[in-house]
């Protein structure tokens, strides 16, 4: 059974996820979430609370699905692993994309917002780099910034401008550059 708190950060998610940061409220979310009123602010007293509990619970859902899609075997693995979790994220777990989508556009003003998404980020690479160093990438963070990166801009891509957009050739060449042998020390 899920408890009241995490019934209100789902609510909280979906909220931001469909209706944007002006549609978060402790009382909007107790309506979505179907709780008692003043349940999400017994949780989560400030709005700056809620926020950080929204970051968590997203960090929570997402990690598992990483992790897993990260053990690649090869280049090839990797850019399926990838193509993978681009379509997990824009798929069943879109309105969670959104919602990250949401904050990171609020993080330019709030510090504390940045601060909570950098933190989740650094959890997924975290887990990118050291796949990327056991495929032989020359310099695995570099490797793995970009590709977070290049996630972040198909995001932007594919909700604020309502276009599809096939991940693969991107991210062949982001990996296959990544992995490259480097020719520059022989000159």
């Amino acid at each position: 059974m899920t408890s009241n708190r995490d019934r209100a950060l789902a609510a909280a998610i979906e909220l931001l996820g469909t209706e944007g940061l002006r549609g978060l409220t402790h009382a909007r979310v107790d309506d979505k979430a179907g709780l008692p009123k003043g349940s999400t602010s017994n949780y989560f007293r400030t709005r700056a609370a809620l926020l950080d509990g929204v970051g968590d619970a997203m960090l929570r859902r997402e990690v598992p699905v990483v992790e897993a899609a990260l053990k690649p075997e090869s280049a090839d693995d990797l850019v399926d692993a990838l193509c993978r979790l681009y379509d997990f994220m824009t798929g069943p777990n879109e309105v969670t994309t959104t919602a990250r989508m949401v904050l990171w556009m609020e993080s330019a003003a709030n510090e504390r917002v940045r601060q909570a998404l950098l933190s989740g980020r650094a959890v997924m690479a975290a887990m990118l780099v050291p796949a990327l160093a056991r495929l032989g990438a020359r310099d695995p963070v570099a490797a793995s910034d970009t590709i977070g990166a290049c996630f972040q801009g198909m995001f932007l891509q594919r909700f604020a401008r309502s276009e599809e957009i096939d991940p693969r050739p991107l991210l062949e060449i982001i990996v296959r550059g990544a992995l490259a042998p480097d020719t520059s020390a022989g000159t």
